[in-house]
C-alpha cells in the first residue's frame, strides 16, 4: 500500500509500495527474469494492456518498481523509472524527446558521457545541440529555434560548479512549450527538487550520492506519468538498458540514509572549502555553499544546501595537479562521486577528456582544474591530507 509523508527524512524510509510477504520489513528482491500466468487468457490480457501485472523483469518488477515509485515522491512527480545506468537514463530520455534534425539547448558544461552522446546524436541523426551558460533571459531566448525539442540543463553544473537559474529557465521554456530536463545528481532530491521549479523530467545518475556506498551503477528519471509510460513502452523497453532487481534493492537501503548522509557532505564539503581558499596553491574554489560564489543567491533559491562536491584551481600545469593527487594518502583518486569515501579526480583527462580542448577551455574546465567529492570522514583528516598534497606541491 502506498504511503505519503511530508517530511523527506521519512518519505526516504517509509514511502512508496512495500510488498510485504510473510511480514518482511524490508522490500524482498524479486530476482527474476520472467512471470507465470495463471492462464493463456491472462497473458493475452497483460500484453494487451488490459490487465495490470508483470510479464518479464525488461518490462517490469516488484523490487524495481518500488525504487521508481519512491524517487517519484521525493522528486514531486507523478512517476518515476528506473535504468541500468546514469547514462542510460539520459539517452533514454533525450532519444525519447527527440527526432532527426530537432535541436537541443542544453547548460554550457556537461558531463563528458553526455556531450559524447549528444555528439553522436548529431553525426547519425542530425540532431544538433547548443551550449550557453544560461545566465539571462536573452541568452536563452537566442538560441531557441523553430526546431528545438528540450533544454537540458546540469546544476550544479559538472564540475565547474555553476548554478542554473531553474525558475528562469522554465518560465521561459514553457512560453515556448519545450520541455525541460534537469540533471539533478549533484543535489541529489534532498537538496533540490527541479520539478517544484518548473522543469518537466529530472535525471539521476543514481550510482552517487542516491546509492552513497560506491557498489551500485543505475539511472533514474522521474516527470509526468504520461511521458515515463512513453519513454518505459519505447526507448527503455526497446533498447533494454534496465536495472536489475538487486541493484534496486540497493539503491532502496542506500535512500533510506540520504538526509543523514547528504548533511554530513555539506557540513564537510563547507568547512574543506574554507580551508582551500586559504591556502596559497590554490587559484581558485568554487563551492556553490560558499556566499562568494557568483551564483550563490540562486543555490540559496532552490537549493537546501551548497552540496558535497568542490572544484579549485591550483596554481600550476597539469603535471601539478598530477602531484597533487599522487600525494594524497586518504583521499582516493576515482572519478564517481557521493560516496563514503571522499574522492578526486582530473576532469580535464578523465571524466571530461572526450571533449575537445578548446570546448572544455570555453566550459571552464583547464588542465589546473580538479572535482573533489568530499565524503563522510571527519573533515579534519580531510584537510590534513589535503594540506600536506598541497604543502608537497609547494616545495
Amino acid at each position: 500500500m502506498e504511503k505519503k509523508f511530508s517530511n523527506m527524512e521519512t518519505q526516504v524510509i517509509h514511502s512508496g509500495s512495500q510488498n510485504d510477504l510473510l511480514g518482511s520489513l524490508t522490500m524482498p528482491i524479486f530476482q527474476t527474469s520472467t512471470f507465470t500466468f495463471a492462464s493463456a487468457e491472462q497473458g493475452e490480457r497483460r500484453f494487451a494492456g488490459e490487465e495490470d501485472g508483470y510479464i518479464y523483469s525488461r518490462l517490469g518488477n516488484p523490487t524495481v518498481k518500488a525504487l521508481e515509485e519512491r524517487i517519484a515522491l521525493l522528486e514531486g512527480a507523478e512517476a518515476g523509472l528506473a535504468f541500468g545506468s546514469g547514462m542510460a537514463a539520459v539517452s533514454a530520455v533525450l532519444l525519447a524527446l527527440t527526432k532527426s534534425s530537432d535541436h537541443i539547448i542544453c547548460s554550457q558544461g556537461l558531463y563528458g558521457c553526455t556531450y559524447g552522446l549528444l555528439e553522436l546524436m548529431e553525426e547519425k541523426y542530425n540532431i544538433t545541440h547548443s551550449l550557453s551558460f544560461m545566465e539571462n533571459e536573452e541568452q536563452i531566448r537566442s538560441l531557441i529555434r523553430p526546431e528545438t525539442v528540450c533544454i537540458y540543463i546540469e546544476t550544479p553544473i559538472n564540475p565547474t560548479m555553476k548554478i542554473i537559474d531553474l525558475e528562469l529557465v522554465s518560465k521561459i521554456a514553457y512560453e515556448y512549450g519545450i520541455p525541460v530536463v534537469v540533471d539533478n545528481t549533484f543535489s541529489s532530491p534532498y537538496l533540490q527538487q527541479p520539478l517544484k521549479h518548473g522543469c518537466d523530467i529530472v535525471l539521476h545518475s543514481a550510482t552517487k550520492y542516491i546509492c552513497g556506498h560506491g557498489d551500485v551503477v543505475g539511472g533514474l528519471a522521474a516527470g509526468k506519468k504520461d511521458f515515463i509510460d512513453k519513454v518505459a513502452k519505447t526507448t527503455l523497453k526497446d533498447i533494454g538498458g534496465i536495472m536489475a532487481p538487486f541493484d534496486a534493492w540497493l539503491l532502496l537501503r542506500g535512500l533510506k540514509t540520504l538526509p543523514v548522509r547528504m548533511d554530513r557532505h555539506c557540513e564537510n564539503a563547507a568547512r574543506i572549502s574554507e580551508k582551500l581558499k586559504s591556502h596559497p596553491m590554490i587559484e581558485k574554489v568554487l563551492f556553490p555553499g560558499d556566499p562568494e560564489h557568483p551564483d550563490y543567491p540562486i543555490m540559496r533559491k532552490q537549493m537546501k544546501q551548497g552540496g558535497g562536491l568542490i572544484s579549485f584551481t591550483i596554481k600550476g600545469s597539469k603535471q601539478d595537479a598530477q602531484t597533487l593527487m599522487n600525494s594524497l594518502k586518504l583521499i582516493q583518486i576515482a572519478v564517481s562521486l557521493g560516496d563514503a569515501e571522499t574522492l578526486i579526480q582530473h576532469p580535464a583527462t578523465m571524466t571530461h577528456a572526450v571533449i575537445p580542448e578548446n570546448k572544455r577551455i570555453e566550459m571552464g574546465i583547464t588542465d589546473q582544474l580538479i572535482r573533489l567529492s568530499v565524503g563522510l570522514e571527519k573533515w579534519e583528516d580531510l584537510w590534513e591530507d589535503l594540506e600536506q598534497a598541497l604543502n608537497f606541491c609547494m616545495r
